[in-house]
């Protein structure tokens, strides 16, 4: 018997859809990963140390300016992501010579330039917020910034010469941003008494960095399986050289050499003449960082000076050779 309901229409069997089936959307998806914010490369750690001896050097200088025990003072941290780049941003190169010769640059913004000067002057900090990062330093603000960053500086001349391996020199000025893309960026940070954020961002060359790799491998490191032979037809590491190519080196020509005894040079005077060793047409010496590289003969190009290469020294046997 069919059973027929009342529009007369026989019922069939229709198999029952579960809504939970075919949802429209799913109620409970699955949690995809947050994606992580870039991170830069951890730094090598010759380069940690010598950022950290900033890092001690600026602690200790605000200490003493601020005449407070240097664990009271503000502790600065270091972080490994860079600072955004305002327009006011306060730039200053320290380079680097002595043990180590390279380029670094201090970037500050303007907000944290003028907490450091009113550090370094003694004034109220008061809680500034943070919109004043727009505001660019005042002139005294930023004289007594830069004294406050020289006394930091001949301090850490002192510290690094433990990480540099030798008495290391540095020199500080004011400039502008650097043209060279930097090898590792540090920002050290911190908060002062008002609850202001003060920042001081350090940008490393990558001639400084080449600089500060250790010089002395492991003897195991030195010992290779493979003959010499085989060892020296690899091709050099291309993305090494790369990071040097923008390194600036002293080129100077040497006509001739004298020696002298020190009661002729205490009677050089205006018109004396100095005799050379060196003949009227003998080759003349281009050194690079006063090394001998190659000799040549001297030209005049345009009014000035030139050095047409006859010779390229080679430097294993110019190694031995008196500079």
């Amino acid at each position: 018997m069919t059973n027929v309901p009342e529009s007369g229409v026989p019922e069939t069997n229709v198999p029952e859809t579960k809504v939970s089936d075919t949802p429209a959307t799913n109620p409970t998806p699955e949690r995809q990963a947050e994606p992580q914010a870039e991170t830069r490369p951890e730094l090598r750690p010759e380069l940690r140390n010598w950022c950290e001896a900033w890092q001690t050097c600026l602690q200790n200088v605000l200490s003493q300016v601020s005449g407070t025990a240097p664990g009271k003072s503000a502790v600065f941290e270091i972080a490994s992501q860079p600072l955004p780049v305002a327009d006011f941003d306060v730039w200053y190169t320290v380079v680097a010579g002595g043990a180590v010769h390279g380029e670094m640059t201090l970037r500050l913004p303007a907000a944290s330039g003028t907490r450091l000067a009113q550090k370094f002057l003694g004034e109220s900090e008061s809680a500034a917020s943070e919109g004043t990062t727009a505001r660019k330093i005042t002139l005294e603000n930023e004289q007594a910034l830069e004294e406050l960053l020289r006394q930091i500086v001949g301090l850490a001349a002192t510290a690094l010469a433990a990480t540099a391996g030798g008495e290391v020199q540095l020199h500080l000025a004011a400039s502008a941003a650097p043209s060279w893309s930097s090898d590792a960026v540090v920002c050290l940070q911190t908060r002062n008494e008002a609850g202001a954020s003060i920042s001081v961002e350090i940008q490393i060359s990558p001639a400084l960095a080449a600089e500060l790799q250790p010089r002395a491998q492991p003897i195991a490191a030195q010992i290779s399986a493979q003959p010499l032979l085989a060892s020296s037809t690899l091709p050099p590491p291309s993305s090494s050289y790369g990071r040097l190519m923008d390194v600036g080196l002293d080129v100077k020509l040497r006509f001739g050499t004298r020696r002298m005894l020190l009661r002729d040079v205490l009677a050089l005077s205006a018109g004396v003449v100095v005799e050379l060793d060196n003949t009227l047409h003998s080759p003349v010496d281009l050194l690079l960082d006063g090394r001998l590289i190659a000799q040549g003969e001297v030209v005049i190009v345009d009014g000035k000076y030139g050095l047409r290469i006859t010779d390229v020294v080679d430097p294993v046997a110019a190694a031995g050779s008196p500079v």
